[in-house]
């Protein structure tokens, strides 16, 4: 990426452009409070550079040029090092509309700040060591969070949770990684140690931290749930009774659902992405086939199937063939009509999957079908006491490799290998944790993380 000088002061509008109460626009840099003290006349106050830091101070913003008033607002200065990117930062607070907002950045920039790019902010946090890599990207994480749980996860990932695993492991390797260097450059003269229990403890630990990962991906990304049935059993139904709203039309014709309908469903704090699809069935109907193609498409990108039969009716072909598209993925079954006083066996079908009797009509078995998807999605761990440690595809990946690395390195030493090579095992374990928390980040890396933030952070 452009690597900027750190010595530009920078600025940007920090909250989202649209109609609100306030909204902020930051500078950052050497030249913060000088650029501000050109645009903000204080209230009963000759200059900004007595200014506490983390105060609040009361003015105007005027443009420089012929000094109008361009808002009324509030100016906070933090100082460094205790500001969000380590360098002085000035905050003004002005009314949250676009035009005041781009009319105070204007008067900013024409007064020597630059633009700011995406995640310039967060990224000086990095380069000053107010944040690791790790909690860089947990702060992206809190703004995107879909749940309350997944809130609390990113939370916990920016207070340094994961950072501090990480950095203990990574320690310890390290560690491990001076006994052999040591062993090959003196020989003999440094004591035998049996470093192969300590490298097994080492991967019982990155192998846990991977269970936490998977765990943690379902509260940050959600689950992709595909809804499924032959026409007229109920999908959409069910739907609007899990959303408790009316989101999908519903009908008694067959056939009413033609396109795929998605929606975002928080289960217990697990976000559920599903999607409606059209019944599966052959149709004639031009509209109806694509329909039906589509949800073929979303079963095959799906991570849980919530198949849907009718239990009014005994099983049919069309049954058997949504369930022969499903067999290969995790699936939970709901019964469904259970209001008309029938309910047929189906046992017979996706046999592994957990069966709920329900009526979208009554709201009967509802719950037990939300806590059984709940279960489905952590295959049984659902009774976790405590959020994930790791929750992000990238560290997940890391510690992939690092795990890899170390059992090699195991391996290697039950194998009469010589230190050299069990060397480079443990160094690329050591490298994959520190691309976590960035001691080993490239500027690619770098590029793809902070290029996903926004301007104003």
């Amino acid at each position: 990426m452009t690597m900027y000088s750190l010595d530009d002061t920078i600025a940007a509008i920090a909250t989202p452009l649209g109609e609100g109460g306030v909204g902020i626009v930051r500078l950052s840099g050497p030249e913060a409070l000088a650029v501000a003290e050109r645009v903000f006349v204080p209230a009963g106050r000759a200059s900004l550079q007595a200014l506490e830091s983390h105060k609040l101070v009361y003015g105007h913003v005027r443009d420089p040029q012929d000094g109008h008033t361009l808002d009324e607002v509030l100016l906070v200065l933090m100082r460094e090092p205790r500001s969000y990117t380590g360098q002085d930062v000035v905050e003004i607070q002005g009314h949250g509309g676009p035009v005041p907002l781009r009319a105070i950045l204007a008067a900013c920039l024409a007064q020597g700040a630059r633009m700011a790019c995406e995640g310039e902010f967060t990224l000086r946090a990095f380069v000053n060591g107010r944040l690791d890599l790790a909690q860089a990207e947990a702060v992206l994480d809190i703004i995107t969070a879909r749940t309350e749980a997944a809130l609390r996860v990113a939370v916990n990932q920016l207070g340094g949770r994961l950072s501090g695993v990480v950095q203990e492991l990574r320690r310890a390797l390290l560690e491990t990684l001076a006994y052999l260097e040591a062993s090959i450059d003196f020989g003999e003269d440094v004591p035998e140690q049996d470093i192969g229990p300590e490298l097994d403890a080492l991967g019982e630990r990155l192998d846990w931290l991977l269970g936490e990962a998977d765990r943690g991906m379902i509260y940050r990304q959600g689950v992709r749930t595909a809804i499924v049935g032959r026409p007229n059993v109920g999908k959409s139904s069910i739907l609007n009774r899990l959303l408790r709203a009316e989101r999908a039309i519903v009908t008694p014709v067959p056939g009413t659902t033609r396109d795929t309908l998605e929606e975002m469903l928080n289960i217990q704090g697990v976000p559920l992405v599903l999607t409606d699809t059209a019944g599966i069935a052959e149709s004639l109907d031009l509209v109806e086939q694509l329909g039906i193609e589509r949800s073929r498409r979303s079963i095959a990108q799906a991570d849980l199937a919530l198949v849907v039969f009718d239990g009014s009716v005994p099983p049919g072909p069309e049954d058997a063939e949504v369930a022969a598209l499903v067999a290969d993925r995790p699936a939970v079954v709901a019964v469904n009509k259970s209001e008309l006083g029938s309910t047929h066996d189906y046992a017979g079908l996706l046999p592994a999957a957990p069966h709920i009797v329900v009526s979208a009509l009554t709201g009967e078995g509802l719950p037990e079908l939300e806590q059984c998807l709940v279960e489905t999605v952590f295959a049984g761990q659902v009774g976790a006491t405590e959020e994930p440690v790791a929750s992000n595809p990238r560290h997940r990946d890391a510690l992939r490799r690092a795990l890899a690395h170390v059992q090699d390195a195991g391996r290697a030493i039950e194998a009469g290998v010589p230190d050299d090579l069990v060397a480079i095992d443990v160094a690329g374990a050591v490298d994959a944790l520190g691309a976590i928390t960035g001691e080993s980040a490239t500027e690619d890396l770098l590029e793809t993380i902070i290029g996903r933030f926004c301007i104003g952070k």
